[in-house]
């Protein structure tokens, strides 16, 4: 078979690494792709991801038999649908059930409408009347732009001089664009977070295994919100009793209700979960795999990907018996000076040889010349597969040095409350 990854960072470097384990595969591309995914596939230049008819004059001229979508703006925009309607195989969600990532308004509200456990909230467009809601009510709160906001829209105010300040941000300084447009306003809810993807067929969920993000820049979870600073698989806190209970009430209910809403979802579901004293409750919904969690799941994963993605699209992912490796793997995020405000770029990046149990998927970087520069706030993933996570976590901090640019700075307690767990 002939693939198309779509999009350019790490999670897509970890998706065209496991592809190319796949004896189906004939040849890889991505588009746009990256320096390290250039070692797997073919990278495509002078196409854009929103140009759908030079997308699928592509797959065309190139014989492409399936299509995978990384990020969640093309699946937004409908990619699918555009390459559906011209007999182009895509594995992703279409336009309309992308819309539960899209639209954190329509997802709240679809939640509400299933009965599926989330923190209770309120949605607004208008800014005095959030502004007037804010001043009324009496717990912690969190808000969130409505629209993509490629990780960053979410903001947890302390008081409420800084809610107001974020309303501002969102709805009057247009700050986050059209995404700010619309607001969620919800209680903050307390305990650990889970994230856990699925794949689906529209009528099947098959979990995969849990992983656990690190979400703050800082160590101890402090510092700004960040679209992830390292993540581990698989997180021993999602009990298999509260996995089935997951899947009981929040992923079958949400592929169910997608299905009768004539919104058929096929493809990843990631739902952020957060483990709290009255059961588990659902943070928000992603129509695509997580980013770093992928990073740290394909590598536990055994079965054929390619396999898995046709079952979905074929509708029969009930006939197909998905297989986990034994381990577990941690990833450590290796980011930018001045990440997440302003990330200083252009940093040249020098390599040594990794061991073989270890993996660098690139995040933002670009060729310059034949060199390697620093293109973006998260610039690598280093992750490690061990024994166990204690295993893992030694081998990817043991390793930190095998990878160097100026400014590079990262965690150094991923894992620590899964460690703390078993202590």
């Amino acid at each position: 078979m002939n693939v198309l990854v779509i999009g350019s960072g790490g999670r897509e470097h970890a998706l065209a690494w496991k592809l190319k384990q796949s004896p189906k595969l004939t040849k890889l591309y991505a588009l746009p792709g990256n320096p390290g995914i250039a070692e797997l596939a073919e990278n495509i230049s002078g196409i854009t991801v929103d140009n759908h008819v030079e997308v699928i004059r592509f797959c065309k001229e190139n014989h492409i038999d399936l299509v995978i979508v990384g990020p969640e703006v093309p699946l937004a925009d409908g990619i699918m649908d555009s390459l559906f309607a011209e007999g182009i195989r895509c594995f992703g969600p279409s336009q309309a059930a992308a819309e539960i990532e899209a639209s954190k308004v329509f997802s709240k509200n679809f939640m509400a409408r299933n009965h599926i456990p989330t923190a209770r909230f309120v949605t607004f467009s208008d800014f005095e009347e959030a502004i007037d809601h804010i001043h009324k009510i009496d717990y912690p709160v969190v808000i969130k732009a409505s629209g993509l906001a490629a990780g960053k829209g979410v903001i947890l105010p302390e008081a409420l001089e800084e809610s107001i300040s974020a309303l501002e941000a969102m709805m009057v300084k247009n700050e986050f664009a059209s995404a700010g447009a619309e607001v969620v306003i919800e209680e903050k809810l307390i305990g650990q977070e889970v994230s856990l993807m699925a794949f689906s067929d529209g009528e099947h969920v098959v979990p995969m295994i849990p992983a656990q993000d690190h979400k703050q820049l800082l160590d101890g979870g402090n510092g700004p919100n960040t679209g992830g600073m390292g993540t581990y698989a698989p997180a021993p806190i999602l009990t298999n009793e509260l996995l089935n209970e997951a899947i009981e009430k929040v992923l079958k209910p949400t592929i169910d209700g997608m299905r009768n809403e004539s919104r058929k979802f096929v493809g990843i579901l990631y739902a952020g979960l957060i483990l709290t004293k009255d059961g588990i409750r659902v943070l928000e919904f992603n129509c695509r795999f997580g980013d770093p969690e992928t990073q740290v799941v394909l590598p536990l994963l055994e079965t054929d990907l390619i396999e898995i993605m046709e079952a979905c699209i074929d509708g029969k992912l009930k006939d197909i018996n998905i297989k986990w490796k034994n381990g577990s793997a941690v990833c450590v995020v290796l980011a930018s000076k001045g990440y997440p405000e302003k990330s200083q770029d252009g940093k040249l990046v020098t390599f040594k040889e990794l061991p073989n149990d270890l993996i660098c998927f690139h995040a933002g970087t670009k060729f310059d010349g034949n060199k390697i520069i620093t293109s973006g706030g998260r610039v690598f993933g280093l992750t490690a597969k061990g024994n166990d996570i204690a295993d893992a976590v030694e081998k990817v901090y043991s390793n930190m040095d095998k990878v160097s640019f100026d400014g590079m700075q990262y965690r150094k307690d991923i894992a620590q409350k899964a460690l703390q767990g078993a202590k």
